[in-house]
């Protein structure tokens, strides 16, 4: 096994200390450019300004219920959103009839604005976590249906024919070939669906929730409390790092033994 040369280790740690260079500019130019140029703390809080809104809202806004309830319609929502697009788009990869007869349906549903469905969800369901739970469903279903058919329809026809040809029957053809060749167009729509579960949990919030992160933004609005609204921005940002790079993270372990495996 080959030692990472020295050229290599020093390109890592120039990267390493660029960014941690940019982070140290953008966050001393957060905290004392607005002051410089007398713009109002009601415009742009600066950093100090929102460290103090944070532990403001620890105490008193219960900032740990909200995150939670957000965190937890985020994953609920993300899961459900996957199961079902990369279940749909095995179904319909699996026959070439429905798809056709399905495909104006689903394009339908694709183009309509998935936020605009909030509303209609808080009016049948009320004020819960229905609404921001179906909005995130729905916006992560999309994405993930469509890779995963897209897949199934690359999938190599010559190496199915020789299975075939070795006796191989359809739910087996299906496990050993088609599941595999689909994993990297998968794992591609969960990182997509990733950050837009974030996105919909968010919108149901502002439309119509009474508790998370998206409702703690509406209710910084309507105090003019911005620091309130940087900070809830700011940890619904970590929410959807954290899930892009756990997919990434479980991706690259599934296709790297998969990879293994094929040698």
């Amino acid at each position: 096994m080959s030692k990472p040369t020295r050229k290599g280790i020093s390109g890592s740690g120039i990267e390493l200390a660029a960014m941690i260079g940019v982070g140290v500019v953008f966050l001393a130019a957060w905290e004392f450019l607005p002051p410089l140029l007398d713009v109002p703390r009601y415009i742009i809080p600066t950093l100090s300004n929102c460290i103090e809104e944070f532990g403001n809202m620890l105490q008193r806004e219960a900032l740990l219920k909200h995150f939670m309830s957000t965190l937890i319609s985020a994953l609920v929502g993300f899961g459900l959103g996957g199961l079902l697009g990369a279940a749909s788009g095995y179904l319909l990869g699996l026959s070439r009839l429905w798809e056709r007869v399905l495909s104006p349906y689903i394009l339908a549903l694709q183009i309509a604005p998935k936020v605009a469905f909030a509303p209609l969800f808080i009016m049948w369901f009320g004020y819960n976590s229905i609404p921001k739970l179906l909005v995130t469903v729905l916006v992560v279903f999309f994405p993930i249906l469509v890779n995963v058919l897209q897949s199934m329809k690359t999938v190599d026809r010559d190496l199915i024919n020789l299975a075939r040809v070795y006796s191989m029957n359809r739910l087996t053809i299906f496990r050993k070939i088609e599941v595999p060749s689909s994993l990297p167009n998968l794992f591609a729509g969960l990182r997509i669906g990733a950050t837009l579960a974030v996105i919909g949990v968010t919108v149901g919030e502002l439309v119509g929730g009474n508790t998370g992160l998206g409702f703690l933004i509406s209710y910084g609005e309507g105090q003019a409390n911005t620091a309130m609204v940087f900070n809830a921005i700011i940890l619904l940002t970590v929410i959807g790092i954290a899930l892009y790079f756990a997919v990434a993270a479980v991706e690259k372990r599934v296709l790297h033994y998969l990879e293994r495996q094929d040698h």
